[in-house]
């Protein structure tokens, strides 16, 4: 049977943002399982959309989450960028989410579950 996911890796990068904005592209694409160049592409791509601003912040980047762009399917402006997000965090809140184990000393992508970014 043919593998398939109903969140394509741009949905999935856009709810790791949404997560913690000041994700590296490297804990981004550890916890989804994709490359680096991969995530930076999907970063880019979300960006050039509208639905991410990029802000410098010394070497490091912090990312904004445009939640009032429409996703790009509907051609209209309901729902939005930020509606989609809170439904899949309000469906983790109500449904179990099975994960995998991880050997030790793997990257786990856990700390992205986190709704608020832990000040660093």
């Amino acid at each position: 049977m043919a593998s398939w996911s109903f969140l394509t890796n741009h949905a999935r990068v856009l709810l790791c943002i949404a997560r913690d904005p000041e994700a590296r592209l490297r804990d981004i694409a550890a916890s989804l399982g994709i490359t680096e160049r991969s995530a930076h592409g999907i970063v880019s791509d979300l960006a050039a959309g509208g639905y991410v601003v990029k802000e410098k912040d010394g070497r490091r980047n912090r990312y904004q989450v445009q939640a009032r762009v429409p996703w790009p399917e509907t051609g209209t402006p309901e729902p939005a960028a930020g509606d989609v997000l809170a439904l899949v965090e309000g469906m983790r809140a109500v449904l179990p989410v099975h994960r995998p184990a991880v050997p030790a000393g793997v990257p786990d992508g856990s700390d992205m579950l986190q709704a608020e970014p832990q000040g660093r």
